[in-house]
């Protein structure tokens, strides 16, 4: 697939300008899923795919094996509280696509129990911006430092709302990181019909009142119209884990607790 778009080298190079950016966003969004992620494979440097194995990233790993016989390797980001569903699925994933999972867990932690005696019991409640940081901001950070990350897929969609609903093809976060967004326009209907018919590994907690599935602390099922992402932090205005958050206050913020400083005063300097 050749792009219109002559004056960009292969792969692309950082930093990107507001203009490039735009111009590659106005192209990508004319294009399906499968498609941008054949452009990404050509263009983008070191890419990887986060993925916590949920519909979105699913599809896109079928999609991947499809396209190429070399897949983007896959990052999990183990945050020692998934369901044992979760973990099912994980090893399934590994063996039908035979493809590599590097998983990296919260630091110095192997087991629930390291990080509890490391940071205290139900940590998510008492300080959910740390809790966030100790178990996907940082390990990704070190798993993207370790492989020499660049670039990464994600599964995040526009219609999942929240902070999403503006979600563009290809972004470049405060670190430098370029997150591709190969379905973010496709809405949750066409996410489960693909993986119907391709009959893609799916996560069996969605069988029973799921829709969304992460840590099981923090996900519970939901009513029938709701919508998708309604049972993840129920009753809170929070939307997303943190990893799509900005880095540097969410660093600033585990780094205020550390020190036992209030966080605002570490996130406004």
């Amino acid at each position: 697939m050749s792009s219109p778009l002559s004056s960009i080298t292969k792969p692309l190079q950082l930093p990107l300008s507001s203009a490039t950016l735009a111009a590659i966003n106005g192209y990508l969004s004319e294009l399906q899923p499968d498609e941008i992620l054949q452009w990404a494979i050509e263009y983008l440097p070191d890419l990887y795919q986060t993925t916590a194995f949920g519909l979105t990233g699913l599809v896109a790993i079928d999609m991947l094996s499809k396209i190429t016989t070399s897949p983007p390797p896959l990052i999990f980001l183990d945050t020692l509280y998934h369901f044992k569903e979760t973990y099912a699925l994980v090893d399934e994933v590994r063996e039908r696509y035979n493809q590599p999972i590097h998983v990296f867990k919260p630091e110095g932690c192997e087991t629930m129990q390291d990080f509890e005696a490391k940071y205290g019991e139900r940590l998510w409640e008492v300080d959910e911006n740390t809790y966030d940081f100790a178990v996907k901001v940082e390990p990704a950070r070190r798993a993207y430092d370790q492989l020499g990350v660049k670039a990464v897929i994600t599964g995040r969609r526009a219609s999942q709302g929240g902070d999403r609903a503006s979600l563009k093809p290809l972004e470049v976060d405060s670190t430098g990181l370029m997150k591709l967004n190969p379905l973010y326009a496709w809405p949750f209907a066409m996410v489960e019909w693909y993986i119907t018919d391709n009959k893609v590994p799916k996560n069996k907690l969605l069988d029973q009142g799921y829709r969304s599935v992460g840590d099981w602390h923090s996900t519970t099922k939901v009513a029938p119209g709701q919508d998708e992402r309604a049972g993840r932090w129920a009753g809170q205005e929070k939307t997303e884990c943190g990893l799509h958050r900005d880095y540097f206050v969410m660093e600033a913020a585990a780094k205020a607790r550390e020190l036992s400083i209030p966080a605002a005063i570490a996130t406004s300097a």
